[in-house]
């Protein structure tokens, strides 16, 4: 077993999970980031989080696949023998936005196996090994920080398997935090507003409107991952050990109600 804390960082080498694996690295955490690009094609961005010269695996799959994820912690196992952290930020969009009277069953099983299958089981996967670690009394304190979004309580009727499977983190996160409380082990959930990823970049124009002319947010600029980041860290500060299932809204004030 390694003497650094490890993080687990599903969907970890792009957009919100590179920048959450970025400041994690900089705290000196050993990483396992998941995703389902050949390692090839994240290469520059697997680079930059071990610049910081920690402990940085990569493990190519789908998060949905059982295969995948029981692969993904016999990795980390072999090669760090401990889990401190379990970040799920893997999502996908629909690969078309249909209105929900022409939503098909394809489009709802991809974004639906992703998003929420993939994040129950792989938290169930990594919870009953954090479990094991709590009883070792081997002095680690794991947490498990769900990535939802604002889409767990916004309709956006254009995708509504999106919205479904974002809603159904927030009762994944209530559910461990519930089961896991007695053993220590603590469940928060992040839900990111409109932030600047690859995901987002084909709305750009419509947000740079709502957002700096519109006022559709309190703080008037887009999130960026670096925001997610810092959120964690807090997260994995250790100084929240009297709450769980707690969400943090990182949306720029999105969540406020104004008249």
């Amino acid at each position: 077993m390694i003497n650094q804390k490890t993080a687990l960082i599903t969907g970890g080498a792009n957009g919100i999970g590179l920048g959450i694996a970025v400041q994690l690295a900089s705290e000196g955490y050993a990483l396992a980031l998941t995703g389902r690009s050949a390692e090839e094609r994240v290469k520059e961005n697997i680079d930059k989080v071990q610049s910081f010269g920690t402990p940085v695996i990569y493990i190519s799959g789908d998060v949905a696949s059982d295969e995948s994820r029981k692969a993904v912690m016999q990795k980390i196992d072999s090669e760090f023998g401990r889990l401190d952290v379990l970040i799920n930020n893997a999502g996908v969009a629909p690969k078309v936005r249909m209105d929900i009277l022409a939503t098909t069953e394809e489009s709802f099983d991809y974004v639906l196996d992703i998003n929420l299958k993939g994040t129950f089981f792989l938290t169930q996967l990594a919870a009953n090994y954090m479990v094991e670690e709590v009883k070792k009394n081997i002095g680690i304190t794991p947490i498990i920080i769900n990535v939802s979004s604002i889409s767990a309580y916004t309709a956006s009727t254009a995708r509504g398997e999106y919205c479904i499977s974002k809603a159904g983190i927030g009762m994944i996160t209530a559910l461990f935090a519930d089961r896991l409380a007695e053993y220590g082990i603590n469940v928060y959930e992040i839900r990111p507003g409109i932030i600047a990823t690859d995901m987002t970049a084909g709305v750009k124009e419509k947000y740079d409107r709502l957002i700096l002319a519109e006022g559709l947010l309190p703080i008037k600029r887009w999130g960026v991952p670096e925001d997610i980041g810092n959120a964690v860290s807090v997260l994995c500060s250790g100084k929240l050990t009297y709450s769980t299932g707690e969400v943090i809204n990182v949306d720029g004030g999105f969540h406020v109600r104004r008249l």
